[in-house]
């Protein structure tokens, strides 16, 4: 599968020899569409488990809603994006690790029959796995004996992980019988955001203070407007705008706890030509004025 390379994210493993990490994601008094996960994507295979809290998270355009227990999996090159759906306090941790994890079983001829073809995307596992078949939820005790032995860190930990993880990616293939499909197939299904909207979302990220209407976001991606609002809300589950006044607000978050510029200097920055109208809008997706969010810094 392939997504633009400005979406591309280079997760920092433990070393090259050992592909794996652990990360605790917490965020704290989160409000009702509040970005958690930023839209990317990986080489690397990735599990998420939620702790605390209600979230809805975009896999390949379409959205999971996930509470406390529930566990998703991200494949291989999975363009994938995150959102708050409650208020207070929210936790997941992801389990990242790339296929070369387990580059030492490619030898074994069932390791390449049942668990392989998972790993190397020409099969894929349900992204909520429990919600087709509820007694795959037995298998999560495995991921948090996962989690359990990256925080005790005993003697050999990692070699528990790797044997952990691929139990439960075992067992998880018997639920699901791979079903073949060919790499191309695969990728094709995916072109259209690949070549349409790379130069899309490329200047979004670089030019939030530049203004730009749907019919000009249309234009750049080549449909018409109407096809374009509906295919971009199921690429990143958001509208056009409300995408850019997110992205735009992030921008004037980092602005406001980052640099000494001034409000209005930051609205500027950000494409709002009116401060009180930034004001408004920076309340609205965080909760806060700026002038709060630059006195909790």
């Amino acid at each position: 599968m392939t997504y633009p390379k400005e979406l591309k994210e280079y997760p920092r493993l433990e070393e090259k020899t050992y592909p794996f990490r652990l990360f605790f994601n917490t965020c704290r008094e989160v409000t009702p569409e509040q970005n958690i996960l930023f839209l990317h994507w990986h080489e690397h295979f990735e599990i998420i488990i939620m702790r605390e809290g209600q979230a809805i998270f975009h896999v390949d355009s379409k959205p999971y809603e996930a509470g406390p227990g529930d566990v998703l999996m991200v494949p291989s090159g999975g363009l994938h994006v995150g959102y708050s759906q409650c208020s207070g306090d929210l936790s997941y941790v992801s389990i990242v690790f790339h296929a070369s994890l387990f580059k030492d079983r490619n030898q074994d001829s069932q390791h390449e029959q049942f668990v392989a073809p998972y790993l190397n995307n020409l099969n894929q596992f349900p992204v909520m796995p429990a919600a087709q078949q509820p007694e795959c939820a037995a298998y999560y005790h495995l991921l948090e004996r996962v989690i359990a032995e990256v925080e005790a860190k005993q003697p050999a930990f990692q070699l528990v992980v790797k044997n952990q993880l691929h139990l439960f990616f075992t067992l998880m293939s018997r639920a699901f019988p791979a079903r073949q499909r060919s790499e191309r197939e695969h990728s094709e299904r995916h072109s259209i955001y690949r070549e349409r909207f790379k130069p899309l979302l490329e200047h979004l990220e670089n030019h939030a203070d530049q203004k730009m209407s749907i019919e000009a976001a249309a234009r750049f991606v080549n449909l018409n407007p109407f096809h374009f609002c509906k295919t971009f809300k199921k690429l990143t589950g958001r509208t056009f705008i409300d995408y850019v006044n997110f992205c735009r607000m992030d921008e004037a978050q980092r602005l406001l706890l980052e640099t000494n510029l001034t409000i209005t200097e930051i609205s500027g920055r950000v494409g709002c030509d009116n401060p009180n109208y930034f004001t408004k809008l920076y309340k609205q997706y965080k909760g806060l004025t700026p002038s709060q969010a630059r006195k909790q810094e």
